[in-house]
């Protein structure tokens, strides 16, 4: 049964046409995923569906008795109310009769239990959270959710994600969370140069059919080329122009030379930009930080090595984006120092954008023109591709002349984040800290992001909820646990997952109503919930099949393996540099290429035995 129709839809702002002539169409049962990059219409699309704006042009249908719930990319409060009122007012609105029961239940599943709470004081996770609570304790046929997963810790994240796998109604969402996206959809629905393209299957699918479609129109783009040679050919010769024939093969080649090939994706195209970076990195040591009496921080050392990939994970408010401010000098610890080096440029990309004066550097004034904004930090700025303007760096962003000059205050909220992420690279640090990189951020940019982190020349430290994120751009995590205790994992984020034993706990949790972690508990719940998530965890790792120990053997390998890692790294930089001194030498050459490939295999193996023996050592830590 079809639910929803949106025919040949016409959406423009000002002189930026978002969709032109497009049609949605939305089954009963189905879960549609809207990609696109940013500032293409996602979102305007999802107002059009919510019924929340009108089209220029075209017409939106929706089946009779359907009832759209709508949760926007910001939610918007009365901060002068409880959350308790807020939810009373929404009550008040429903034809429901045992909506109360319904609401403290939903509440509290999503770890809101302080409902006397005034909403000015609570968190961006916590916002998210009481307006996911507001739409789903209230039926409906269709749920429109722009960015559901943003400001959700993982566990909270994990569970959405499982409650709309298993919700029976229909769904239309943008995320750029490709594992939940993954997971949830059956449709992908492709917003791209005003057009729509839908694709029915999940995110690893559209994937594959994209590439398809791509190869298609390439190979009919290849094929015009050629006859068009051809037939440029016969026309030089002379042609005769007198016959019928002639003159319509005359036609035709001029049709075809004026047709227009298949139009490549915009896409942001990243520079290695940095600084060089002396011995003295980053050194946290001992550091501390307490708020209103509780403390987020306790007795954190760590020294950040030229090159670090560190993610930092645990659940909303529990002090990672605390962390991130100390560790950009935003804020001092309690106690403890912290150490940057001289030769050391630190990239802040927080999680919200500056809108402040007092904020210094990093205010976006949204009646600032958007090349403005970048000229304030460089008019030049030198990458690997030589020395590149503030202007050609915009246009690498996607901002083509005509909108350097608009005013960023008319940007999407996905264009200022990427229009941010652009002036925290063209200050060349050596240093990045992502606070919550991935919120706002388009699909497309975020994969090019990876790229460019990749072939990074500095350290990189990431807070993100993104699980996809974090296993593809980081080598260790530091996850926050109870008392403000940081606790080290190596790998990504499903390496850290299944060392923690955070699934087990999180489907425990989920059980009693409460959404927990093996960090302590949600923010905000109160001491019975997280007393409760931490004897679940308790009682996980009481089941644990054997108590595990190391052998004599492997106790000392343990304890050497990391020194006989960099021993081999150090042999092949030395290596590489003997090679490039002997090119000229084929035999000499010969001789170093097959010790480096000895070396490279018996650093693989030693790596793959450190893998075993940490998971292990961890293992046995955990049995106490």
């Amino acid at each position: 049964m079809n639910l929803l129709s949106l025919e040949n839809i016409t959406k423009a702002y000002t002189e930026r046409v978002l969709l032109d002539g497009a049609s949605f169409f939305l089954q009963e049962g189905e879960k549609v995923g809207i990609i696109g990059i940013n500032g293409t219409g996602k979102s305007t699309l999802l107002k059009l569906a919510a019924g929340l704006e009108e089209p220029d042009t075209g017409s939106c249908t929706k089946a009779n008795h359907v009832v759209i719930r709508y949760l926007p990319q910001t939610p918007e409060f009365d901060d002068s109310c409880t959350v308790w009122e807020h939810v009373e007012k929404k009550i008040s609105e429903s034809t429901q009769w045992d909506m109360e029961g319904e609401a403290k239940s939903m509440l509290r599943t999503l770890g809101i239990v302080r409902l006397e709470q005034k909403i000015s004081e609570l968190s961006g996770g916590q916002r998210k959270r009481l307006a996911l609570a507001e739409i789903l304790m209230q039926p409906c046929d269709i749920l429109v959710l722009d960015e559901p997963t943003n400001h959700l810790d993982h566990a909270m994240a994990a569970w959405l994600e499982d409650y709309l796998k298993r919700w029976r109604g229909s769904l239309i969402m943008v995320t750029h969370d490709r594992y939940f996206l993954d997971s949830v959809s059956n449709r992908i629905v492709e917003i791209d140069k005003g057009k729509i393209y839908s694709y029915d299957t999940n995110y690893s699918g559209f994937l594959e059919l994209k590439a398809q479609r791509e190869e298609m129109e390439a190979a009919t783009e290849r094929k015009r080329q050629s006859i068009l040679r051809v037939e440029l050919e016969w026309v030089k010769r002379g042609a005769r122009a007198r016959s019928t024939k002639q003159k319509a093969r005359l036609e035709r080649y001029e049709e075809m030379k004026n047709q227009h090939g298949p139009q490549s994706d915009g896409q942001v195209s990243m520079s290695s930009i940095t600084t060089r970076m002396g011995n003295t990195t980053i050194e946290i040591d001992g550091i501390s930080k307490s708020y209103g009496g509780h403390t987020f921080i306790r007795d954190f050392s760590y020294i950040f090595l030229k090159n670090d990939r560190v993610g930092f994970v645990g659940t909303n408010g529990c002090g990672k984006t605390t962390l991130m401010k100390l560790l950009a000098g935003r804020e001092e610890p309690d106690s403890g120092s912290i150490k940057v080096g001289q030769t050391i440029r630190i990239g802040y990309y927080s999680q919200e954008i500056e809108t402040s004066k007092e904020a210094g550097i990093a205010y976006m004034d949204p009646k600032m023109r958007v090349i403005d904004y970048i000229r304030e930090t460089a008019e030049f700025v030198r990458t690997e591709d030589g020395l590149i303007s503030a202007s050609a760096m915009l246009e690498r962003f996607l901002f083509p002349p005509q909108a350097q000059y608009s005013l960023i205050g008319k940007l999407s909220g996905g264009e200022r984040r990427r229009l941010n992420l652009l002036r925290v690279l063209m200050e060349s640090p050596n240093v990045l800290i992502l606070d919550e990189p991935t919120n706002d951020l388009d699909i497309s940019t975020l994969t090019i992001l990876e790229d460019y982190l990749d072939h990074y020349q500095g350290i990189v430290i990431v807070v993100s909820h993104d699980r996809y994120f974090l296993d593809r751009t980081v080598n260790r995590i530091f996850a926050f646990e109870a008392g403000g205790v940081l606790r080290q994992y190596e790998g990504g984020y499903t390496d850290y997952a299944l060392k923690a034993g955070e699934s087990a706990q999180c489907n425990l949790s989920v059980q009693d109503g409460i959404i927990s972690s093996a960090a302590g508990g949600t923010e905000g719940a109160d001491t019975d919930s997280e007393a409760g998530g931490r004897a679940a965890y308790e009682n996980y790792r009481a089941n644990r099949e054997r108590k595990l120990k190391f052998s004599y053997k492997e106790k000392q390998e343990y304890e050497t393996i990391e020194q006989d890692i960099l021993d081999l790294e150090d042999k092949l930089e030395s290596l590489d540099a003997e090679m490039a001194a002997n090119a000229t030498n084929s035999k000499r050459l010969s001789e170093l290429a097959a010790e480096r490939e000895q070396t490279e295999a018996d650093l693989e193996h030693k790596m793959e035995r450190w893998e075993y023996l940490e998971e292990l050592a961890e293992k046995i830590h955990a049995q106490g």
